[in-house]
């Protein structure tokens, strides 16, 4: 039996196969559709913590940023602070939409014909209405410090839109239509599929500039992002879920086998140093001032070609590292690991602390200087990381 436990957050939190009794009814499944492959003995089997490692980056990123952005304004920033540590933060979401797609790959693409597929189906569908939640009661907690309620209501309502929490609302609109597409994906020609991000994109590029949605700016600012929005596009971002997916069909076939795991985290480092060097060609010849600018999210709502040049690169290179190092790496960097086996749970736990502990309890805003700030941050992470490691004991406990 093939069983998989979700993070509503992240995607997988694992995946259990007892390749000794398949059941009949998926073998005949299999059998009976001509262009799917059967299942790779050599796939990846269980748990793979690279993943886990690849979205605790991710967050980790994000709770660095939001830790120092929360307590501080960019004005406050030291100059090393900018540059590079909250350049590289911008790595964050862009790798955590990737590993959304990839996390999509492995644990649900390769069932979508199986008998139980409806079932795998509705536990994603249930995961979107348990990041909306989160989405909407993080909503209240980020804004309620510096913002009337009547503001707090129309970010409720979608007139208006949070910033550190919004990430969640892209997510939980995604794990709505997600569902419905990964069987469609199976079934899709290669050369489709490898098309598809640069289709996707181009269709957002297109309505974006051409289409107004007929004036409703929310609707817009779901869909392709809008100017006076601070959002993430489902067709603007989805690209990213889609080049995920095809790097996490890769992954899943992949994984366990020494020589193409390498090869394909070879291959991942070279996309991301063509990124990396095209945005150091359109930086140049200032670099560094164009580092700044991306440090102060320059170019990331609605996404322009410099940033996300910068950010998918980063992100492309974190996963080429992740998959060079595999599961030593995830032993190694096991609090960070811990933080991406349970995204959602880290994620409601660091906003929280930051504006209702950190801002609202403490009164930190705007009343430490970087350096405490960030000292702040970093052991926010940790707390973070044990705060998990915590819940998952008392969860095995009762």
């Amino acid at each position: 039996m093939n069983s998989v436990q979700i993070d509503p957050g992240a995607g997988v939190r694992r995946e259990t196969t007892d390749t000794a009794n398949p059941p009949r009814a998926t073998q005949a499944a299999d059998a009976a559709e001509p262009r799917a492959a059967a299942p790779d003995p050599a796939a990846a089997k269980g748990r793979i913590e690279a993943i886990d490692l690849a979205r605790g980056v991710a967050v980790t990123l994000m709770i660095l940023s939001h830790g120092v952005n929360g307590l501080l304004s960019f004005d406050q920033f030291t100059d090393w602070g900018l540059v590079p540590v909250h350049a590289v933060t911008k790595f964050s979401s862009s790798l955590f939409i990737l590993v959304f797609g990839i996390a999509m790959a492995v644990a649900f693409v390769p069932y979508t014909q199986a008998p139980d597929w409806p079932r795998r189906r509705l536990k994603l569908l249930l995961s979107g209405v348990v990041v909306f939640f989160w989405y909407k009661v993080l909503t209240v907690v980020e804004m309620m410090h510096l913002y009337e309620p009547a503001d707090i209501v129309d970010a409720l309502l979608y007139r208006r839109f949070p910033s550190y929490v919004e990430i969640l609302g892209f997510y939980a609109i995604a794990l709505m239509w997600v569902p419905f597409f990964l069987p469609l994906w199976r079934r899709m020609p290669l050369n489709l599929r490898i098309a598809s991000p640069m289709l996707m994109a181009v269709c957002g590029y297109y309505l974006y500039t051409y289409f107004d949605f007929w004036g409703i700016e929310p609707l817009q600012a779901v869909f392709v992002e809008h100017d006076d929005h601070y959002t993430w596009g489902q067709l603007s971002r989805g690209p990213l879920v889609l080049l995920g997916l095809l790097i996490g069909g890769l992954i899943y076939r992949y994984y366990r086998r020494r020589g193409p795991r390498l090869c394909l985290a070879a291959a991942l480092l070279c996309a991301a140093a063509a990124l990396l060097g095209s945005f150091a060609l359109l930086a140049a010849p200032d670099i560094p001032a164009q580092l700044l600018a991306i440090a102060h999210n320059a170019g990331k709502h609605p996404p322009e070609l410099p940033f996300m040049l910068f950010s998918v690169g980063g992100a492309l290179l974190v996963l080429g590292l992740v998959l060079l190092g595999g599961e030593r790496l995830a032993a190694a960097l096991r609090p960070i690991t811990v933080i991406g086996s349970a995204a959602l749970k880290a994620f409601v736990f660091h906003i929280v602390v930051i504006f209702v502990l950190f801002r609202y309890l403490l009164g930190l805003w705007h009343n430490v200087s970087y350096l405490q700030a960030l000292f702040l941050t970093l052991a926010l992470i940790l707390t973070t990381a044990l705060w998990i490691k915590i819940t998952v004991w008392i969860q095995t406990r009762s």
